[in-house]
This record gives C-alpha cells, sequence and structure tokens, in this order.
C-alpha cells in the first residue's frame, strides 16, 4: 500500500493529520448480505487476531470481520459513533497506534466504540473503504462513514479527533448522551434495571425485546421522555436495517399505497435524506383519510422524535403536517 501526499490535506483545524471528511463517501451496505451469508456457513466469523486488544468490559472494543461488520460496526453506530481501526500484525506504526486508540477507547465510557479490522483477513473491508495505506481510521455515524485520517498521531490530536466526532453526532446518535450522562452519574447511584435490561437487548440485536421493553417503562410512566426518545430510536433502527432503496422508485408509481410510501420514506430517512422523508409522509397524510391517515401520521410524528428538540427540519415539517391535517 502507499500512503497519500498528507499535503491533500490542508484543512487541518482540531481534527488530527490527515483527517477528511467522509460522509455519502461509502456504501456500508455492500457487505450486509454477504455477511449474512457467512454467517449462516460459518458462525460467528470471529478472527483470533487482534491489535492488541480483546473483548473489553463494557464492549468499548471489538474485532470486526465481514461476518459481524453489520451488528459491530453499522447497526453500533446507530447509538454511538463506532471508530474503525485498519491495522496489519506488519504494520509497525499500526503498533503505535492502535494502543492509543484502545486507551481512549476504555477511557470514553461507552460513547463511542473502537472496531479493530485486519486487513490481511478482511481485505474486502478494507477495499469498500477504498484504504491505500494503514492504518487507516475511519469513525462511522448513523450508519455512514463521517471523518477519517491516516497515519499514527499524537494522543492529544486523536482525542481532539474523537471529542469533535462526538460534539458533531452528540444530538444525533442517543447512546453518546445516555453514556456520558452515566459516567456523570454520583458514585454509587443505582442504575435503572428497566434501561439496562432495554439497553442490553439492543446490544445484542434483539429490536424487539428492547422496543418491548422500553415500552413497559412508558406504560408505567407514560411522561418519560427518555424511554419515548429510545423506543423511537429502536423501531427505526430496526426498519432501518432492512430498509430497500428500491422502495423509493416503486413509491413514485403507487403514490396511494401506504406501506410503500413508508417503506420509501424509511429508506430516505436511512440515507440520510430527512426532508424528502418528512415531504413524502406529509404529502401521503393529504391523500389518505381514517385509519390509513392516521398510520402515516404516527411515524411521522415517531420519526420527529429521532431529531432534537429545535431543529429546523422537524419544526418547518410540524407546520406543513398541521396545514395538512387541518
Amino acid at each position: 500500500m502507499t500512503r497519500p501526499d498528507p499535503r491533500q490535506n490542508s484543512n487541518a483545524g482540531q481534527r488530527a493529520a490527515s483527517s477528511v471528511p467522509m460522509a455519502g463517501a461509502v456504501d456500508l451496505s455492500a457487505l450486509k448480505n454477504r455477511a449474512d451469508a457467512q454467517a449462516k456457513s460459518a458462525g460467528s466469523g470471529a478472527d483470533s487476531g487482534g491489535s492488541g486488544g480483546t473483548g473489553d468490559a463494557g464492549a468499548a472494543i471489538v474485532e470486526v470481520t465481514e461476518a459481524n461488520f453489520q451488528a459491530e460496526v453499522v447497526d453500533r453506530s446507530m447509538q454511538v459513533p463506532v471508530v474503525v481501526d485498519l491495522w496489519a500484525t506488519w504494520c509497525q506504526p499500526c503498533k503505535q497506534l492502535s494502543p492509543v486508540l484502545e486507551k481512549l477507547a476504555r477511557e470514553g465510557g461507552g460513547s463511542w466504540v473502537l472496531a479493530t479490522i485486519d486487513v490481511d483477513s478482511n481485505q474486502r473491508i478494507a477495499q469498500l473503504f477504498g484504504v491505500q495505506s494503514i492504518p487507516t481510521v475511519i469513525a462511522i455515524a448513523g450508519g455512514q462513514p463521517v471523518e477519517a485520517f491516516q497515519g499514527a498521531q499524537p494522543e492529544e490530536q486523536i482525542r481532539q479527533w474523537i471529542n469533535s466526532i462526538l460534539d458533531s453526532q452528540r444530538d444525533q446518535l442517543p447512546g453518546i448522551r445516555a453514556a456520558e450522562q452515566g459516567a456523570a452519574a454520583t458514585e454509587g447511584e443505582q442504575e435503572d434495571p428497566r434501561f439496562t435490561a432495554a439497553e442490553q437487548a439492543l446490544e445484542r440485536g434483539e429490536y424487539a425485546a428492547a422496543e418491548q421493553a422500553y415500552q413497559r417503562i412508558l406504560d408505567e410512566e407514560p411522561d418519560n421522555e427518555q424511554a419515548k426518545a429510545a423506543l423511537a430510536q429502536v423501531r427505526f433502527t430496526a426498519r432501518a436495517e432492512n430498509a430497500d432503496p428500491g422502495a423509493i422508485e416503486r413509491a413514485e408509481s403507487a403514490p396511494d399505497d401506504v406501506d410503500t410510501q413508508l417503506a420509501a420514506a424509511d429508506a430516505e430517512l436511512a440515507q440520510q435524506r430527512v426532508e424528502d422523508a418528512f415531504n413524502r409522509l406529509i404529502g401521503t397524510v393529504r391523500r389518505t383519510s381514517g385509519q390509513d391517515r392516521d398510520r402515516v401520521r404516527e411515524e411521522l410524528l415517531e420519526m420527529f422524535g429521532l431529531f432534537p428538540e429545535g431543529d429546523q427540519r422537524v419544526a418547518k415539517a410540524r407546520r406543513a403536517l398541521a396545514s395538512a391535517l387541518f
């Protein structure tokens, strides 16, 4: 592998050297079907190798292969950023960088996850990211790459890079704030076992169980905002995992098919086409009535709950929804 000219990245700011934005640059869904097939034929497919760290308490550090890439990187990035460390045993700079990343991941208290990937054993993942040299570090948030850098960097510079990602994603990924609030809780404060059970189910990818757990909390405490937000996130994450991009094209020729419109809106939201998803469902509300209208309205309101209070896109869509209803 050859190292790109670092002079190409002149906008350093507070990012680590050679850090570049990656939003929309890589389609991570390319690995999903392959991973599903491998999981069925080869079990978990987990590697025995690693960058020096193994499974960490609280899963702050995970070893990733094609088989578990979807669950450990894409799915987990819906809750917190996942920092992917692409390394190899023969790479000397990797041996300097990986221990720093592992230390920072443990200090992060669950606000982000470090995913280590051996490029020799997982060449398709390296190809997917277009890796030209290692170590390469890529931050994944909401199922999409957002930032990256190459080469070993000083600890403080990496810490600033990670903090900038947390700052930019805090309002989009509920797990960041939840982890930070947990770390800031007074010593000895007992965790709510209801939320613990829901979060554990979510970490295992058991979306139905997590949804039921959050719903039970709301049955007991209808005004629990944390449970409301978490429930909306779980429901969308479950739908987004199976979102079909082809539904968008099909929806154009079936404007009165509520199921198709809802599927298309999920696909658009999964692609971060927020306003397109909102406008699609508002238009569907205008064209429907009775139970169909109620169903679309409820799903739209649930989508609003995925965004922080004060989001201008939500405010605009709420006004448009009110106009469509009345």
